[in-house]
């Protein structure tokens, strides 16, 4: 019961710090982009509380925060990065829950979470371009996923790993997930 407890109140807190966090690079959209200071807090949520808190918590941040602040717009980037935060959420918590729990294997796990929600992210400004009788080049989702974000990505690779060893040697309980 506590585990369980201890997973809701981190993930309000993981998701709460994904409506803020891009307060912090709001005043140079640019800097923002670049940073991607949503993926943080949703990586962190399937790491930490499992591939079902994370996807509910990614799923959920975008469109929350296009909700309440107007920011992303709805349709088409919230809607995309809803997908796309979800598969991260999950894919990470189901990556952790299945690779052995030795720190170094936190690595390909984030990697493998981050190239998946990109590719579903680019699926799905595709999805939504073609609802609209647009379309979505692979130069706009290369440049907008990957190229654009690579100082997001270094900061991802940089911060998560080493935060989510720090969390669960302090809650030990949070690696049985």
């Amino acid at each position: 019961m506590r585990e369980r407890t201890l997973k809701i109140v981190i993930s309000a807190l993981l998701l709460a710090l994904a409506l803020v966090m891009p307060y912090l690079t709001g005043q140079i959209p640019e800097l923002g982009s670049m940073l991607c200071p949503m993926h943080l807090p949703i990586l962190l949520c399937g790491f930490l509380c499992g591939p079902l808190w994370g996807l509910a918590v990614g799923l959920t941040a975008p469109l929350l925060r296009s909700a309440i602040f107007g920011m992303p717009p709805l349709f088409p980037m919230a809607l995309s990065m809803a997908f796309e935060l979800a598969t991260y959420g999950l894919v990470s918590g189901i990556l952790r829950r299945l690779l052995p729990k030795r720190s170094l294997y936190i690595y390909p796990a984030l990697l493998v979470a981050m190239v998946a929600g990109r590719l579903v992210f680019g699926a799905s400004m595709l999805l939504c371009m073609i609802s609209q009788g647009k379309g979505y080049a692979l130069s706009a989702f290369l440049a907008s996923a990957v190229t654009g974000s690579v100082p997001g990505i270094l900061l991802q690779i940089i911060l998560v790993p080493p935060l989510v060893l720090l969390i669960e040697r302090r809650w030990g309980f949070l690696k049985k997930r």
